[in-house]
């Protein structure tokens, strides 16, 4: 067993005991110099799993990297998505690919995304990162060999924390039930998660009882001693009528002191400095080129920026953020203002905060940051966003105040029957948060970044959507729904600093939208625009509409600089901050009085095109009049891994995207009218 001739059936290379220890420090190393060159990325779990992945491709699995799709290797499903780069390490040292080229992790247009798909790596059996699926998908294909009367194994690898997860257990209880033998899944059991130790976040021991209760063999060995993990691999091939799981006791971050035991480094890469650090107490720092690694990734980069650059619209200067000598920006994340507001309202005994394990990331933490009088109030459901959602229903129908989020795509996708049912159908009173929205969480990748959230939410009835523009306005509108608005409400905010382009001053009226208008070029950005609730704007016969919600009200802002500095045209912008209930009048009104209307969201189009076009074509007062429409947006794609601003501009979601869009439409307006009057 191990790596294989297809043709032949021959092993084509073996590994000795000794052999795969300095292979998994090797691995370690490379990991380690990806991890730096992409400046993100989880540290921590890819070594805990580093040894058991070199066991595994090296020595335990049937596979050819010459012909990733032979029928007869044995399958290995990644079901911890986030621990990608060792699985690309893994894959490198085996043959698939030269080990050197996955020093550009997760960067834009690389095919190593911070979560694995496999459309873009051959030897990656499965898409992931929505942990808890991999056992089901690794059920189902050892279903499916069992069907065939094929004979390979499947290998599903998961991490302990993950056991919170109730889908595991319903795949625990698949496997057991069907006795799928040709399953042996392996988690690795370093005992932490991003909010902690997993025993203080949500219990998972006794894991081997549990198992053995669905009806799986068990067996327990030290994940870095490598003479276990390969007995224990070959044991479990022999072993049959019942699957098999390997809890394997690790250390997160083997092999880096500074990295081992510490919680933060869960999703944290390490800095040059640190690298240094880290390869020299691992032995590696002659044998592994890092100055040329980070040179390729740097070049690499290098190009990527040049293709972006040439596919931006242009203009007679540069209108990016901050890139000239007027109208500067702050910039914040707009998460920061949900924090802000839960731990200056949380003295209310009503609020009870349930925790979703990146607690600190999405700010819901400050809830409780510093105040342990409020700690009853604050209960860690771990990575079960399911039973959150539902438990939350449960808070909401005895009065408390449930607030609950994580990312966007997980708060409003993976637990969606328990939205509808529970929470909406129920009409609970709970508030939802959609963190790290549309792509700001950059490099962790498609399975990350919530581009059809709003779908889903705005969808329900009942359900209350608000997508504040910025921090200050992320504050205030989480102040409203929380203490003020009753029934189910969604919020979703961003992870990455945008910019702040409201003030203390700036009106929030739920329901109600902002009149934005660029009065002059000033030293400040915010300076330079007059807002004001839209019901209280007059007209002043504008060229065009820019309706906006979220981050993209100040890319709307900015292109209306760009349309006002560059060709004159007037811009009405339109901050729908709330998409549900949605302003219905101030769209009519701008549609009555420009003519044009452009929809700028950081989504699939539809989420505010459709919904504004819907308004647009059913409105009487709109009956024969013509109205110009275009829409900016994600265009039916999932995104990638890259640096968040980077994908602004590949998605074309940028202001200069949005200005080159108004300026098409304001030519077929003045056509359209210059053929009137003639």
């Amino acid at each position: 067993m191990s790596l294989k001739d297809s043709n032949t059936g021959k092993i084509t290379h073996s590994y000795s005991i000794p052999e795969l220890r300095d292979r998994a420090t090797m691995m370690r190393g490379y990991n380690l110099v990806s991890l730096c060159a992409a400046g993100s990325g989880h540290a921590g779990s890819t070594l805990s799993i580093m040894d058991l992945a070199a066991a595994l491709y090296l020595h335990a699995a049937d596979h050819d990297p010459a012909n990733p799709s032979w029928p007869d290797r044995d399958r290995i499903i990644w079901s911890a998505g986030h621990k990608a780069p060792a699985l690309y390490i893994a894959l490198g040292a085996s043959g698939y690919f030269p080990l050197d080229d996955t020093a550009t992790l997760r960067k834009l247009g690389s095919p190593f995304q911070g979560h694995p798909h496999w459309l873009k790596v051959p030897g990656v059996e499965i898409s992931s990162g929505s942990l808890g699926q991999g056992l089901s998908i690794a059920a189902g294909m050892a279903l499916a060999a069992k069907l065939n009367g094929d004979h390979h194994r499947v290998f599903c690898l998961m991490g302990d924390g993950e056991q919170q997860e109730g889908q595991v257990w319903e795949a625990a209880m698949e496997a057991g039930h069907y006795h799928l033998d040709n399953l042996i899944a392996i988690i690795d059991c370093n005992r932490l998660q991003i909010d902690g130790w997993v025993k203080d976040v949500l219990q998972v021991e006794p894991l081997d009882a549990k198992y053995a209760s669905f009806g799986w063999q068990t067996l327990h060995i030290d994940g870095h001693d490598m003479n276990q993990i390969v007995a224990a691999l070959d044991q479990a091939r022999t072993m049959t009528g019942k699957p098999v799981v390997i809890l394997a006791e690790t250390i997160k971050g083997k092999g880096v002191s500074f990295m081992e035991n510490q919680a933060g480094w869960h999703g944290k890469a390490p800095n040059r400095k640190e690298l240094d650090a880290a390869l020299t107490e691992l032995g590696l720092k002659e044998r592994i080129p890092a100055d040329w690694l980070l040179g390729a990734a740097s070049t690499f980069q290098a190009e990527i920026d040049r293709k972006l650059q040439d596919k931006m619209p242009r203009f007679s200067r540069d209108y990016w953020w901050n890139a000239g000598d007027t109208m500067k920006v702050n910039m914040e994340p707009t998460r920061k203002g949900f924090g802000k507001s839960l731990a200056q309202n949380g003295d209310d005994e009503r609020i009870v905060c349930l925790g979703l394990d990146i607690s600190a990331s999405i700010t819901i933490g400050d809830f409780r940051a510093g105040k342990p009088e409020r700690d009853k109030r604050w209960i860690s459901m771990g990575i079960a966003e399911q039973s959150a959602t539902a438990a939350a229903a449960g808070l909401a129908r005895e009065g408390k105040l449930p607030v609950f989020g994580s990312y966007a795509t997980f708060s409003a996708a993976r637990n969606l029957d328990q939205l509808r049912v529970s929470i909406c159908y129920s009409n609970m009173n709970v508030l939802i948060a959609g963190a790290h929205g549309g792509v700001s969480v950059g490099p962790d990748g498609a399975t990350h970044q919530a581009l059809e959230d709003l779908f889903t939410m705005q969808g329900l009835p009942n359900m209350a959507v608000v997508v504040p523009c910025d921090a200050i306005e992320t504050r205030k509108a989480t102040d409203y729904l929380l203490l003020q608005h009753e029934g189910p409400k969604y919020i979703r905010f961003a992870r990455e600093a945008t910019p702040v382009v409201t003030t203390e001053a700036t009106p929030f009226v739920f329901g109600h939208a902002n009149a934005i208008r660029m009065r002059r070029e000033a030293a400040g950005f915010v300076g330079s625009f007059e807002t004001q609730l839209a019901e209280a704007y007059r007209n002043e016969d504008e060229d065009l509409t820019i309706i906006a919600l979220g981050p993209m009200v100040p890319e709307a802002m900015r292109a209306a600089s760009i349309l006002k500095l560059e060709y004159g045209y007037e811009t009405r912008v339109l901050n729908m901050h709330t998409l549900k209930p949605i302003d219905t009048e101030a769209i009519i009104r701008a549609a009555l009085e420009t003519g044009i209307i452009v929809t700028a969201e950081e989504h699939q189009i539809g989420a505010l095109a459709w919904r504004v076009s819907s308004i647009l074509t059913e409105s009487p007062r709109l009956y024969g009049i013509p109205v110009i429409t275009g829409a900016i947006g994600v265009k039916d794609r999932f995104g990638e891994s890259g640096a968040p601003w980077e994908l602004v501009k590949e998605l074309e979601v940028s202001a200069e995207h949005i200005a080159l869009k108004s300026l098409e439409l304001v030519a077929i307006k003045k056509e359209s009218r210059s053929e009137i009057a003639q």
